[in-house]
C-alpha cells in the first residue's frame, strides 16, 4: 500500500528527502538533501536525480534500481552519491512508491538517504588493514589508499609522519586535505578522470606536485597512482615522496650550471679577442722571417739560416694553434658562419690533396686517390669541408712513415635510407692504441706515439673536424688497429648537384 508524503514532515527530518517523478525528476527536495548535496530546493527542483547526484559511471546501475522500485514498490541499497562540489559519498538509500494525494502526477518515488561515509571508511579500513597493514609499513614511501570517493582508507605511517599526523587521524579524511587550497577544486575533476579511466601512474611522471602538511606548510612531491581491486570495492594506492632536499639540490646545480655557462662564454670570447690580436704580430714575423731567408737582404750564414728556418717553424706551428683556438672560440659561441652551397665532393678531395702532394712526396709515401663517379654532389660549406679534408688527409701524411695514404670517396646511404657522400682516409702508419681512441676527437688531446716521436700538433685537429662536421649535418667516425693503420671516415648529406 502506498504512503502519502507529508511535506512539513520531511522538512524536519535530519537525512535527505527527494520526492520524484517516475523518470526521477525532482518534484521536492526536503530535509537534509540541501545540507547534504549543496543544492537548494529551486535549484532543484524540475532536475533529474541522475543530474543532481548520480555518479556517471552508475547510470546504468540508478537506472536499474529505478525500474526495480516501480516493480516491487521498495528498495533498501548503498550508493556513492555526488554533491554539488563534486565530493563523492556513501549514503544507505531507502526508495519506495508513495501516494502524493494529487492523482494527476499518479505513482511518485520518495528517496530518504543517509550519510554513511564515515561509518563505511572506518569498516573498509578495518577490513584492509588487516590484510595491507604489513606491507604498507614495509615500504619506504608514504602510501594512502583511498576509496572510490576519495577518502583515506588507510595511511601508513611514513604517511602520517610525512603530512605530520597522528596516528589514525587520516583515517576518513577527503585526500584532498593534502593538497594546497589553491589546488584542492582541481583535484576533484583530475580525480573523476582518473576514476573514470583507473591506470598505472609511475613515480615521476613529468608533473610539478606540491602537498600540504598539517601545520599548512608546503612541499614539492613525487607520487605514484595504481588502481588496487579489493574484496570491499576498489581503491586508488598512492605512493607519496617528499623531493625537497632533491629540488634543492636540482636547483643549485642550475645556478652553477648558469655560472659555468658565462664562464665557459667568458673564456669563449677572451680566446677569440685574443686569438685575433696574437695573428697580426705573429703574420709579421713568419713574413720577414720568410724575406730573410730569399737573403733579399744579402747572404746569410748557414747557422743564421737555420735559426730563421726555426723562427719561421714555431711561428708557423703558433699561428696554426692560434687559427685552431678562434675557430675553437667561434663555434663554441655560435658565431661561427656557414654559407651551404652546392658542392662537388670530388673536385674539393682533388684540390686538397693536390694541395698536400708535396708534404707526402717528401716523406716518399705515395697518396693515392680514388672517386666511385667523376662528381659526388653535396650541400655544405666550402671552407668548412676544405678544412675537415686537410686536417684528416694532413693527419695521415704527418703519422705515417712509410707506405702510402689513400683517399676513397663514394656514395652511400644511411640506415633510414638517406643519401650520403663518403669520404674514407686510409694510412699505413703505426695506427692507435684502443685505450687512445675514445678520447682522440677531444680537444687538445694527442696520442702516445705523437708525444714519443715528437710530432708537432696541437691536439685541436680532430676536435674542430668533428664539430665542423656535426654543423654540417655529417658523422666522423674511426676505425683503427694499433701496428696496422688507421682509416677516418667523413659521411655528409649528398645534395644537387654542383651548378
Amino acid at each position: 500500500m502506498s504512503t502519502v508524503f507529508q511535506p512539513s514532515w520531511a522538512d524536519l527530518a535530519p537525512d535527505a528527502v527527494i520526492l520524484s517523478t517516475e523518470d526521477g525528476t525532482v518534484l521536492q527536495w526536503a530535509g537534509g538533501a540541501e545540507t547534504l548535496y549543496g543544492y537548494t530546493h529551486a535549484a532543484a527542483l524540475g532536475a533529474t536525480i541522475d543530474e543532481l547526484i548520480v555518479v556517471p559511471e552508475d547510470q546504468a546501475e540508478q537506472t536499474q534500481r529505478l525500474e526495480t522500485v516501480l516493480a516491487h514498490g521498495t528498495l533498501t541499497f548503498e550508493t556513492i552519491r555526488r554533491c554539488r562540489d563534486g565530493t563523492l559519498i556513501y549514503v544507505d538509500v531507502s526508495a519506495r512508491c508513495i501516494a502524493t494525494g494529487n492523482d494527476e502526477r499518479g505513482i511518485s518515488l520518495l528517496w530518504i538517504e543517509k550519510d554513511v561515509t564515515a561509518l563505511r571508511v572506518r569498516r573498509d579500513g578495518r577490513l584492509l588493514s588487516a590484510r595491507y597493514h604489513d606491507l604498507l609499513e614495509s615500504t619506504p614511501d608514504g602510501i594512502v589508499l583511498a576509496d572510490r570517493t576519495g577518502h583515506v582508507v588507510i595511511a601508513n605511517s611514513h604517511a602520517e609522519h610525512l603530512f605530520g599526523y597522528a596516528p589514525g587521524e587520516l583515517d576518513g579524511q577527503p585526500v584532498e586535505m593534502l593538497l594546497p587550497e589553491r589546488l584542492r577544486s582541481m583535484h576533484v575533476t583530475h580525480r573523476a578522470h582518473y576514476r573514470a579511466q583507473p591506470h598505472a601512474r609511475p613515480m615521476g611522471a613529468g608533473l610539478e606536485l606540491a602537498a600540504r602538511r598539517r601545520d599548512g606548510s608546503e612541499f614539492p612531491v613525487e607520487i605514484s597512482l595504481s588502481p588496487l581491486a579489493t574484496e570491499v570495492g576498489p581503491m586508488t594506492m598512492s605512493a607519496i615522496r617528499d623531493v625537497t632536499e632533491r629540488k634543492r639540490f636540482e636547483k643549485a646545480l642550475q645556478e652553477k650550471n648558469h655560472e659555468l655557462a658565462a664562464a665557459n662564454q667568458a673564456k669563449t670570447q677572451f680566446l677569440a679577442s685574443m686569438s685575433h690580436e696574437l695573428r697580426t704580430p705573429l703574420n709579421a714575423i713568419i713574413g720577414f722571417t720568410g724575406a730573410l731567408l730569399m737573403k733579399l737582404s744579402g747572404p746569410l750564414t748557414s747557422v743564421q739560416e737555420e735559426q730563421l728556418k726555426l723562427v719561421q717553424s714555431s711561428g708557423k706551428h703558433l699561428l696554426a694553434l692560434i687559427g685552431d683556438l678562434l675557430d675553437l672560440a667561434r663555434i663554441e659561441a655560435g658565431r661561427i658562419d656557414l654559407t651551404p652551397e652546392p658542392l662537388d665532393a670530388v673536385a674539393i678531395t682533388n684540390e686538397v690533396v693536390a694541395s698536400l702532394r708535396p708534404q707526402a712526396v717528401h716523406k716518399g709515401l705515395a697518396l693515392n686517390v680514388a672517386h666511385e663517379a667523376p662528381v659526388l654532389a653535396l650541400h655544405a660549406d666550402r671552407r668548412a669541408l676544405t678544412q675537415i679534408l686537410i686536417n684528416l688527409i694532413g693527419n695521415a701524411i704527418k703519422f705515417t712513415e712509410r707506405g702510402h695514404v689513400h683517399v676513397h670517396s663514394e656514395r652511400a646511404f644511411d640506415s633510414d635510407g638517406r643519401a650520403l657522400v663518403r669520404i674514407a682516409i686510409e694510412d699505413t702508419g703505426l695506427g692507435i692504441r684502443p685505450e687512445e681512441q675514445a678520447q682522440l676527437f677531444e680537444a687538445f688531446a694527442r696520442g702516445l706515439v705523437a708525444k714519443r716521436a715528437g710530432i708537432e700538433g696541437t691536439g685541436l685537429g680532430l676536435h674542430l673536424s668533428r664539430k665542423l662536421t656535426l654543423l654540417l649535418g655529417g658523422n666522423l667516425s674511426l676505425r683503427s688497429e694499433f701496428g696496422s693503420g688507421s682509416t677516418f671516415t667523413l659521411e655528409l648529406p649528398a645534395g644537387p648537384a654542383a651548378g
